[in-house]
């Protein structure tokens, strides 16, 4: 399970809403025990794919910028989001294919129907496991 607050689901909400047409992305940080990941953080990293619109790439000198400041602050990162601005509410194949972190949260936002949709899975190694989402 993936527990958020309402401003930390609204800040993923409006973040996708700001980068569309192209796919925005992030990391998320907190605690993990068991299998719920609780998130304290929310950051934003600069989608540097060069195909923006269809896919994502975490700028890597950000990504390790968050992550030193998220240890220092004696936290972990306990997932990743990015946004499906047209695309389905759930990880596509490119998302399979480009997963690298097992046991940590995906994060999609979809802005493709009436209201927009926040779903989270767990990368095993292999595939994604669905994930409840909680907001606090």
């Amino acid at each position: 399970m993936l527990v958020l607050s309402r401003s930390q689901y609204d800040a993923l909400v409006d973040h996708a809403r700001e980068g569309a047409p192209e796919e925005v992305c992030g990391m998320l940080s907190g605690s993990r025990s068991d299998d719920v990941a609780t998130v304290e953080r929310v950051d934003r990293v600069a989608n540097v794919a060069d195909a923006s619109r269809v896919t994502y790439t975490l700028d890597p000198e950000e990504q390790l910028s968050v992550m030193d400041d998220v240890e220092a602050a004696g936290d972990e990162v306990v997932g990743f989001y990015h946004s499906h601005p047209a695309g389905p509410p759930r990880p596509s194949e490119t998302d399979a294919a480009q997963a690298a972190w097992p046991g940590y949260t995906y994060v999609i936002v979809s802005l493709d129907g009436a209201e927009p949709f926040v779903g989270a899975w767990r990368w095993d190694g292999t595939e994604f496991q669905r994930e409840d989402v909680r907001v606090r």
